[in-house]
């Protein structure tokens, strides 16, 4: 009988990539053609609403009821123009993935059956609260919870082979307000950093009155064949291989990197981006990263609401693509132990409505003190809450990867280049000059800056958050994760800067400092404030770590601990400041993130004791009574077989090593269950449960590398790896 690893590898050796075709040889022709965008709402809007629904998106002005009723007419004549039977609420719950609940058109009336849509199902949908996780917010029995509509994102057509669904954008709150979503705070962070940031720029310029931060997320994934993928029942249950002997080739030869694009994997990546683009989302680049069977596309920076939308979309879209070539994506921070895994880099920056990238400097003075303002306040930002950065990104899955050698560590720092780190310092230990000039410009006393191209620092890979030209590169978000939770945090803490930066400066000026003194005043302030948090070298080594440690520099390196950032004081008081989060809130938070943590944790022992008994013990024991019996036959022949006998005893010390610890893991977690606090049983899962993996695993491959290889179960890493 053929093993399922067996038929799995033929079925992926024989796989044949469907044909793909563009909607036209020019992306320009179709992009965006499933998004209710501009050009769409021109047609289908009166120029009243039309400009009244820009306003919204463009400065968060209310909608009337009205106004809400033109629009879903309008929204359900262009859907069901283009094939849409259906509508749905697309929203962000805690869960980590999207959700929906779709609903007809169609409804029956008195004069026979009509499509309708109205005003109040556009702006407001219904679903059950108390199903997803809100932390204690909502009881079982409380079940109401609200989607509401959020115009600054376009409304979009889902396809698939059995219809077509319009899809809106909405936050997700409880009955009672709190939100339960990843979308809602973001927003709020969002208009913090839009008032904060504005309010700075007057300084500078007066025709300012919006700031927008824009993104740009990098995406890393893996792809794995289906058949594989299924037979490996660690891959589909946790998203990693709990198991498996790294392959004698690996990514060492750094032969993949940028390399040629498998065919196979080239057709599913057009076929994605094809979609993609459909959807708005801008994609401009793909390649060959650097582990073998890893991939990253990477769209054109956006508003970052609408980036995170779009980031979002496409990870599910890369899924549902992927059945179509018998691929499955792998998301997972560290899916082959070994090789390198998958970040989501996000490149973040802050752009005013005069098209101004405030961390971008000019060629004069003025551009270059405006630079410096919000370039320095970043940097202060980040240097005064390291450590709820760091619970931002934290994750059961991105503990695998952070601090290993292919990411930042879990140590938060800032990177800035050589050019730009002299700078700094040279304005630190400068004398500022109140001498007035000719021109009745303000001498400061600081060096030049001259402008920051694209390409004038070297990137260091290693640090968690880089300056990179003309833009933050916060490199620790997981491959997995939704941008939001960062980004809320890196917009609200800067934001909070912003805003302590314009009282000291409004201060000195009160006091009788010019502007540009005063300005310059607090930022040589912070500029030595913020020092420690700044680090050119290699995060990766042990003489970082323990520099950082002299620095007063956190090295949080597991979730639980990390998640703690979230509920002290400093945070209480940043989430009061920017009206982000209640403490309610921040509390229901903390509390899904340590049982998200300890779940998963859970489902992994579960799989691995379950994988380990029924499939790889078995292997080994059938391969071992082969082996008893062909030593058997050999003395009967009267040959000792030393090394027959050897290969035996070597399979009974690793299969009692993995059968001993597999118990007493399983015996582990069943302590570990009982515990009530939430934190404490994430902490015992991740000091106690989880303390047996790396043993069993190690046991377990040693099995793999002796056991006869028609025998072994599952898909081996070579396999899973270098097939094309």
């Amino acid at each position: 009988m053929k093993s399922l690893r067996t038929i799995a590898l033929k079925e992926a050796q024989n796989r044949i990539s469907p044909e793909v075709k563009a909607p036209s040889a020019k992306i320009s022709d179709f992009f965006g053609a499933n998004v209710f965008d501009k050009r769409k709402m021109r047609d289908f809007l009166s120029k009243d609403v039309y400009e009244k629904l820009i306003s919204s998106i463009n400065q968060g002005e209310l909608i009337n009821s009205d106004d809400a009723n033109q629009i879903a007419t309008a929204m359900k004549a262009w859907a069901m123009s283009a094939g849409a039977t259906h509508y749905t609420h697309w929203f962000q719950p805690l869960t980590g993935t999207t959700a929906e609940k779709h609903d007809a058109f169609f409804e029956p009336s008195s004069e026979g059956p009509i499509e309708k849509f109205a005003g109040s199902a556009l702006v407001q949908q219904e679903p059950d609260a108390s199903s997803f996780p809100n932390g204690g917010i909502r009881n079982t029995f409380e079940a109401r919870g609200y989607t509401a509509w959020d115009p600054s994102s376009p409304a979009f057509i889902m396809e698939s082979k059995a219809g077509k669904t319009l899809c809106i954008p909405t936050v997700f709150v409880s009955y009672t307000g709190e939100a339960l979503d990843y979308k809602a705070p973001l927003l709020k962070a969002l208009a913090a950093l839009d008032k904060a940031a504005t309010d700075v720029c007057q300084y500078f310029d007066k025709g300012i009155t919006k700031v927008n931060a824009s993104l740009g997320i990098e995406q890393e994934y893996f792809l794995v064949d289906e058949s594989l993928f299924n037979a490996r029942p660690d891959l589909a249950l946790t998203g990693r291989a709990l198991f498996g002997h790294m392959s004698a080739k690996g990514q060492q030869l750094e032969d993949h990197y940028f390399g040629s694009i498998p065919e196979r994997v080239f057709t599913y990546m057009v076929d994605f981006e094809n979609e993609a683009l459909k959807l708005g989302i801008p994609l401009k680049t793909r390649h060959n990263e650097v582990a073998p069977s890893q991939f990253e596309c990477a769209p054109i920076y956006e508003e970052i609401n609408l980036a995170i939308d779009h980031n979002q979309l496409l990870m599910d879209l890369m899924e549902k693509v992927a059945r179509r070539h018998n691929f499955r994506v792998l998301l997972h921070e560290k899916p082959y132990a070994g090789i390198n895994g998958s970040g989501k880099h996000n490149n973040w920056s802050i752009i005013t409505d005069t098209g101004k990238n405030l961390l971008a400097p000019g060629k004069t003075p003025k551009n270059n003190l405006m630079f410096l303002t919000f370039f320095v306040n970043t940097i202060k930002a980040v240097s005064e809450h390291a450590d709820l950065l760091r619970a931002s990104i934290a994750s059961v899955s991105n503990d695998h990867r952070l601090g290993a050698n292919e990411a930042p560590p879990a140590i938060i720092s800032i990177f800035l280049g050589q050019q730009l780190n002299e700078v700094l310092d040279e304005i630190e230990h400068s004398r500022i000059s109140k001498k007035i000039k000719e021109d009745n410009a303000l001498w400061l006393g600081i060096p030049k800056i001259p402008q920051i191209l694209l390409d004038n620092t070297d990137r260091n890979r290693t640090s968690p958050f880089a300056f990179t030209g003309n833009k933050f590169e916060l490199r620790a978000v997981g491959s997995s994760a939704n941008s939001s939770a960062p980004m809320t945090i890196l917009n609200a803490i800067v934001a909070e800067q912003l805003t302590k930066f314009k009282a000291e400066v409004d201060k000195l000026i009160k006091k009788g400092d010019k502007k540009d003194i005063a300005l310059l005043t607090v930022i040589k302030k912070y500029i030595k404030e913020s020092k420690a948090v700044r680090f050119e070298g290699n995060g990766y080594s042990q003489e970082w770590e323990d520099e950082a440690a002299t620095r007063g520099l956190s090295n949080i390196k597991t979730t639980p601990k990390a998640l703690d950032a979230y509920l002290t004081e400093k945070s209480a008081e940043l989430f009061a400041a920017t009206n982000i989060y209640s403490k309610r809130e921040i509390h229901a938070r903390h509390e899904i993130m340590l049982e998200n943590f300890y779940k998963k944790l859970q489902i992994e022992a579960r799989v691995m004791g379950e994988v380990a008994n029924t499939a790889i013990i078995p292997a080994a024991i059938s391969y071992q009574n082969a082996l008893i019996q062909n030593v058997k036959g050999l003395k009967e022949l009267g040959i000792d077989s030393k090394s027959s006998l050897e290969i035996v005893k070597k399979l009974s010390e690793h299969l009692d090593i993995v059968k001993t610890n597999i118990d007493a893991m399983l015996e582990e977690r069943k302590v570990t269950n009982k515990i009530e606090d939430t934190r404490e049983k994430a902490i015992a899962y991740d000091e106690k449960v989880k303390s047996y993996f790396d043993t069993i695993r190690y046991h377990a491959d040693k099995l793999e590398q002796i056991v006869d290889d028609s025998v072994w179960p599952l898909p081996k890493f070579r396999e899973l790896l270098f097939l094309k």
